[in-house]
């Protein structure tokens, strides 16, 4: 998503400050009941899931606006955008009380999960996808050094981030604190850790640190965390994607709370 980007779209200056593309992503969002101010589709003929996006626009009384492939194509800011953007308010991040308060409309233990510099919005968008299967109540990222929420994240979601709270804070460490203060225990991902995944307590409320692509958690974040873990590796190449080491957490962890 790009904010207040201005285009020039069938003649005219239009302004807008965010936009979804692709079909699974549009659909969601349209399902999801939040606002969308203008759907742009690439003209052509009309096949597909597309027609079903087009139909529940029109339910919901959203402009519909059908553009040449040249128009289309310049404002496209994935590499395959299916012939649909939604344009969109910037996403609405909330504060870290909102996701505790998910956890406890639901009467469960927090479940939350920390990224510490996460910089590659389709590892972004994995981690938020697998996040929301899971059952995790809230992810949190930090505003400075990471990727934010974006077309691209939205897309690689598959629509996931309609459906998780997502906080954006100044100081993770900080809010680590602040977590801690409501009971919820910190557990930190490194390779170096001594412990393996699997042998940890992940029931009980928790809150999973998962470190950059490159540099894993900073120091500061390590200090904090009450407790580290790592994943076994057993061949030659020492580390693995961070949406892949997220998702293999994330899911000892609610196995371990489906068990308990």
């Amino acid at each position: 998503m790009q904010a207040q980007k201005r285009e020039e779209i069938c003649g005219q200056n239009i302004e807008y400050q965010d936009q979804v593309e692709g079909r699974n992503a549009v659909l969601e969002l349209l399902e999801s009941g939040k606002d969308i101010n203008k759907i742009y589709v690439e003209k052509g003929e009309k096949q597909g899931s597309i027609n079903k996006i087009l139909k529940k626009a029109k339910e919901r009384k959203i402009i519909i606006s059908e553009i040449d492939k040249k128009k289309f194509k310049s404002m496209c800011q994935t590499p395959n955008a299916q012939g649909i953007i939604a344009i969109i308010p910037p996403f609405d991040y909330c504060e870290v009380y909102d996701i505790i308060a998910v956890a406890k409309e639901k009467n469960e233990d927090p479940f939350i999960i920390l990224l510490d510099g996460i910089e590659d919005p389709h590892n972004l968008g994995s981690i938020i996808r697998t996040a929301e299967t899971a059952g995790v109540h809230g992810i949190i990222i930090p505003k400075r050094r990471a990727a934010s929420v974006n077309s691209t994240v939205a897309k690689v979601s598959a629509g996931a981030v309609e459906h998780m709270k997502i906080a954006r804070v100044n100081n993770l460490v900080e809010t680590m604190h602040i977590l801690k203060k409501e009971g919820i225990w910190i557990c930190g991902t490194d390779m170096e850790a001594e412990e393996y995944y699997y042998r940890q307590d992940l029931t009980g409320p928790i809150a999973i640190v998962i470190g950059s692509e490159g540099n894993g958690m900073s120091r500061l974040t390590k200090e904090n965390c009450d407790f580290l873990t790592k994943i076994p590796m057993l061949g030659k190449i020492t580390s693995l994607n961070a949406s892949v080491s997220a998702g293999i957490v994330m899911y000892e962890a609610r196995i371990q709370k489906m068990g308990k």
